[in-house]
């Protein structure tokens, strides 16, 4: 499959699977929106951009840290009052443990120094491990790590936004609100940044496409060579992995 160069694509994980944006690398407002079921199906999309922005760790550890990997630590550094949002990313073997109990006890035996996990975190892995099976250092040349949190501080000219987007794990609608003016900013349209007609609520949440819309506008800078990458210098994992967020 031959990569379309005028095409890119923001992704993020959701109830539903993976909700992606689709745009023209020149114009935000071309973009379209599609649900997904498997990343597998992401990477199949047609035409098939450029550079793929996806919401979710590449490049795994196989010791975590503390604070996590240098790239989870960099890029936290910039956020201010939104810290939080970027998870210390485990090891891989605890990553790869289908159940709580014993994600927390590998994850204690390959962290320094020693920890658990968050239920939160750990709700993530199926789609961290879905992701990590199908990636590799050729794939990764198009498929991007990118936190949208750093999108938006990118995209709020490099300052923290003051708004949260959720509040108790509830849509918080002044922080969804800032974040569609940034957007619409840049290019999106107003009216496709609210519809959420297509989808069942338990599906796709309002935050889940705004997140999708801003790594969408992080592939478009990744394509032309501006978009900025921490750490500058990032270190691989054991499969050769960039371990990077791109903003």
């Amino acid at each position: 499959m031959t990569a379309n160069k005028q095409w890119v694509a923001g992704v993020d994980g959701c109830p539903g699977g993976w909700i992606v944006v689709i745009r023209h690398l020149d114009d935000a407002s071309s973009a379209t929106i599609r649900l997904l079921a498997s990343f597998a199906d992401v990477l199949a999309l047609e035409p098939s951009p450029a550079v793929i922005s996806v919401d979710m760790p590449i490049g795994l550890p196989e010791i975590a840290d503390i604070g996590g990997r240098r790239a989870d630590i960099e890029a936290r550094a910039n956020l201010g009052a939104r810290q939080s949002s970027i998870f210390a990313v485990p090891s891989r073997a605890a990553v790869m443990q289908a159940d709580y109990r014993d994600a927390c006890a590998i994850a204690f035996a390959t962290s320094d120094p020693p920890r658990k996990v968050s239920k939160q975190c750990f709700n993530l892995f199926p789609k961290i491990r879905e992701i990590d099976a199908l990636m590799s250092p050729h794939l990764q040349r198009r498929v991007h790590e990118t936190h949208p949190e750093v999108a938006f501080w990118a995209l709020n000219g490099e300052r923290p936004l003051d708004e949260p987007k959720k509040v108790k794990s509830r849509p918080h609608e002044p922080g969804l609100a800032l974040r569609r003016r940034l957007l619409a900013a840049a290019g999106y349209d107003p009216e496709f940044l609210r519809d959420m007609s297509a989808f069942r609520p338990r599906d796709v949440g309002p935050d889940d496409l705004l997140d999708a819309a801003v790594c969408a506008w992080s592939a478009a800078r990744i394509a032309i060579g501006h978009g900025r990458r921490f750490p500058a210098e990032p270190s691989l994992d054991a499969k050769g992995l960039r371990m990077e967020i791109w903003g």
